[in-house]
This record gives structure tokens, sequence and C-alpha cells, in this order.
């Protein structure tokens, strides 16, 4: 597990670099448009947390449910009806995110 926290640290402090230099060489890019190139970035970054936090999201949600059938096998039809609605939601909210990321680079 230590490995795996170390992992995600890098992942974030990375994440964080990219964050911080990516508007400045974004601005530096000289052209005859002389148009920004943010808003592919900032597409780019909300898309990737909505599906990172949706996926997280719906993997507490099914090991929960899967450790509550596991617990109570003759519940298993009650525990799957009630798992449903929040696992639509959850995809429902990721795949919103993902339009509006593909709005936004397409529209502008």
């Amino acid at each position: 597990m230590q490995v795996s926290i170390q992992r995600a640290a890098k992942a974030l402090l990375l994440l964080t670099l990219i964050t911080l230099v990516a508007p400045g060489a974004a601005f530096a890019q000289g052209g005859e448009g002389g148009g920004s190139t943010l808003h592919y970035f900032g597409a780019a970054i909300g898309a990737g947390f909505a599906v990172i936090g949706a996926g997280l999201g719906i993997g507490k949600l099914t090991a929960a449910a899967v450790e509550s059938i596991a617990r109570q096998p003759q519940a298993a039809r009650e525990i799957t009806s009630a798992f449903q609605l929040p696992l639509f939601l959850l995809e429902g909210v990721a795949v919103i995110a993902l339009g509006v990321s593909f709005v936004i680079i397409f529209v502008q």
C-alpha cells in the first residue's frame, strides 16, 4: 500500500507542476492567430479530474456493495437495487463532464 501512496504523491506533484508551467508555455507561443490555447488545457484537466473522481466514487461504491452482499447474501437483491441509482448518477456526472470538455474544445 505504501508504494501506491508514493506513486500517487508523485503523480499529484507532476500534475501540479504541469498546471503551474503550462499556462506560461501557452502564453509564450507566438503565432499569427494570437489566440490562446489554454481552453484545451483546462478542458483536459477538467475531464481528467471528473473521470478520476467518478472512477474513485464508483470503485468505493462497488466495493461497499460487494462487501455488503458477501456479509448478507440473502439481501443481495435489495443491496443491488439500492446500489444502482448512485452508480448511474456517478456515471452521468462523468459523461456530462466529458461532454462539457468536448464543447469547450470544439466550440472555441
